[in-house]
């Protein structure tokens, strides 16, 4: 059976990239759904984000609850698009949503996201193991920042297709075994988390395309060859060049991001009166019917 991710089957990515591209979005508006409250959507309202997901591996969803705090929120909206399995990762909250504000116990402090920090271009997860790889994943909005707090968000299928259209070998590079490697995280002489090697770019048994990436320059090993060296370098210059399919803006509250992993960031900001909080919910399932 043909795959469009198949690097030697140009045939099947040629009319797979087609329609894709004639499908993208290339305006944030074009994400967005208005619903009303997300523990409760109507048939319509669940089938326009799901069009939108198939369209572009991701949704934004404008709901009427505001500042409610109800973690059922994310999770009731998670599981009617099929996200069940959720990763229990360290700095999440005991039920395993993780609530996305500044924090400064030693759980959380020496990492960026419980921080104001911006951060770069990634996908969720990119340190798992390859039985806890996060394809789905989803942010809610409970209260933006007064200041900043943007994201930059592309789907990660576009990323592949300007890379094969620059150059297919250097998919080929990304998509080895041993490309990335993110060391052990170890505190005080204690492994809170094992190395963890692999692709960037895969292909899951279903033939969906998967991507784990993280543009930190800190804490990541890649494959010591020239082959990767300029495959990583396109990469991040097709991450870091504008294109008509990379889309900014910002949650705010009652607000959401529901996704296939997508690649994305975040800018600094500042918090007001009441601090910032999203909660994040990462999955081991990706959107059912997508």
């Amino acid at each position: 059976m043909s795959n469009p991710f198949d690097l030697d089957d140009d045939h099947a990515y040629q009319r797979w990239k087609e329609r894709k591209l004639a499908a993208a979005p290339t305006a944030l508006k074009d994400l967005v759904v208005e619903i009303g409250d997300p523990r409760a959507l109507s048939d319509a309202e669940h089938a326009a984000i799901l069009e939108r997901c198939r369209r572009a591996n991701m949704a934004i969803y404008i709901g009427t609850t505001g500042d409610d705090p109800d973690k059922a929120i994310p999770i009731t909206l998670g599981a009617r698009f099929g996200l069940h399995r959720l990763d229990h990762n360290r700095g999440a909250d005991e039920d395993a949503v993780t609530s996305l504000t500044v924090q400064t116990d030693a759980a959380h402090r020496n990492y960026i996201p419980y921080s104001n920090r911006p951060i770069a271009w990634h996908t969720d997860g990119y340190y798992n193991s390859p039985e806890r790889q996060i394809y789905g994943l989803l942010l809610h909005c409970v209260q933006p920042a007064e200041t900043g707090g943007e994201n930059a968000l592309l789907d990660h299928e576009i990323a592949y297709i300007l890379m094969r259209d620059r150059n297919p070998e250097h998919l080929r590079t990304l998509m080895h075994p041993a490309c990335m490697t993110i060391p052990a995280n170890v505190v005080d002489g204690v492994e809170l988390r094992a190395q963890q090697t692999g692709p960037v770019f895969s292909i899951r048994p279903d033939g969906r395309l998967h991507m784990r990436y993280t543009d930190r320059s800190r804490n990541i090993s890649w494959r010591d060859d020239p082959a990767t060296g300029a495959a990583v370098t396109c990469l991040k210059e097709i991450l870091r060049t504008q294109s008509p399919w990379h889309l900014e803006g910002r949650l705010e509250s009652g607000w959401g991001l529901i996704s296939n992993n997508v690649l994305h960031t975040r800018t600094g900001f500042t918090d007001g009166r009441t601090p910032r909080l999203l909660y994040r919910a990462r999955y081991y399932d990706r959107l059912a019917e997508t």
